[in-house]
């Protein structure tokens, strides 16, 4: 009996069911479940809910699997998918905040959470969040310009369904995601942005190569300041070394010089000296008059210029004096060192008695 009824209800469900006119839109047809009938035993589909009226007033939703129905009094008057579903917004017009009219298209992803607030709550639900989706997309777009439309497109789709989420609760649907397809511009406006992006590729070439040619002469400019830095230095210590040079040069030709003179105060004071620094002084003296009249044509000469003895003569008593003076200012200073060596004993040994009292 169960058996045949199931068999009844199935082929009343295949050739007898009446369906219901599709949602239409202006770029696609999509037709909803058809209107079961009450063959008392039905059978709901998974993701679906069919809302039941008895007797014109809503009753209960029926749940995905085995149901039974009340023949006459019940009857199914709604079928709710509860997949995502997907709706193309159709192309529209709209006018930013620079006033460029764009022609703009989208696709809207919803879901249906509430199927009584779906049913009741709107005569067509997916039309009426699709024409909210519209008046949405260009409220939003006419507080932007053209440049932050293209910059700001994910921001742009959030606050679109966020404006369709808060007017769709009463519906019972929920928008997931909207995004926006294509943006058509103008071809002046295309054309006046294609010039603008040029004119800003141009100046940033002009301004990389002005920064290029910048950095160069800063390195240039840096390049030779080091080289003057390090040629001062060089210079510094080129003139460093020299002096050191110079210094350690005078230093060997005093030390030199004081050497030859101690030899030759030596040999003055040695046997023979005296002759041997007359014949010195002699040769210095024909030297001399060698190199007359070489550097200068003025020459002031003595009278006896060829008096060679007596000018050796000469210098020998001027030698002889001076070794003379060097000598007696010798002796005092010996004498008075020897009198404060021998002064406190002298007077301790021959010192007078004291006079009686």
């Amino acid at each position: 009996m169960i058996r045949t009824v199931l068999r009844t209800g199935g082929a009343l469900l295949r050739h007898s069911g009446r369906s219901v006119p599709g949602v239409w839109t202006p770029a696609q047809q999509r037709w909803a479940s058809s209107l079961p009938m009450n063959t008392v035993v039905l059978f709901v589909p998974q993701q679906e809910a069919w809302v039941v009226e008895r007797m014109g007033r809503f009753h209960r939703i029926l749940e995905p699997g085995l149901n039974f129905l009340i023949p006459v009094l019940d009857k199914v008057r709604y079928v709710q998918s509860l997949k995502e579903i997907v709706i193309d917004v159709p192309e529209q017009s709209a006018v930013s905040l620079d006033n460029v009219t764009l022609q703009i298209d989208g696709v809207l992803y919803l879901r249906i959470l509430d199927p009584f607030k779906a049913s009741y709550g709107v005569e067509d639900p997916e039309y009426a969040v699709t024409q909210l989706a519209q008046t949405t997309m260009r409220s939003e777009l006419g507080k932007l310009t053209l440049d932050k439309v293209f910059r700001e497109r994910e921001s742009l789709n959030s606050n679109i369904v966020h404006s369709i989420n808060q007017a769709s609760d009463e519906w019972g649907i929920r928008c997931l995601r909207y995004e926006i397809k294509d943006i058509h511009v103008p071809q002046r406006v295309k054309d006046s942005m294609q010039l603008q992006v040029e004119a800003e590729r141009k100046k940033r070439a002009t301004v990389l190569e002005s920064e290029g040619h910048r950095e160069a002469a800063i390195n240039v400019a840096e390049g030779r300041k080091q080289a003057q830095i390090l040629a001062s230095e060089a210079e510094k210590a080129e003139q460093i070394n020299r002096a050191a040079g110079e210094a350690n040069a005078v230093l060997a030709k005093a030390e030199a010089k004081a050497k030859a003179i101690r030899v030759l105060s030596d040999a003055f004071a040695e046997q023979n000296g005296s002759a041997a620094a007359s014949y010195s002084v002699a040769e210095q003296y024909v030297s001399a008059f060698s190199n007359l009249a070489k550097q200068s044509n003025t020459v002031l000469l003595p009278s006896n210029t060829g008096d060679i003895s007596s000018m050796v003569t000469q210098a020998m008593s001027i030698y002889g004096t001076l070794s003379k003076q060097n000598q007696s200012a010798a002796l005092p200073a010996s004498m008075s060192d020897a009198t404060e060596t021998t002064l406190p004993e002298d007077t301790a040994q021959g010192a007078p008695p004291p006079p009686p009292q």
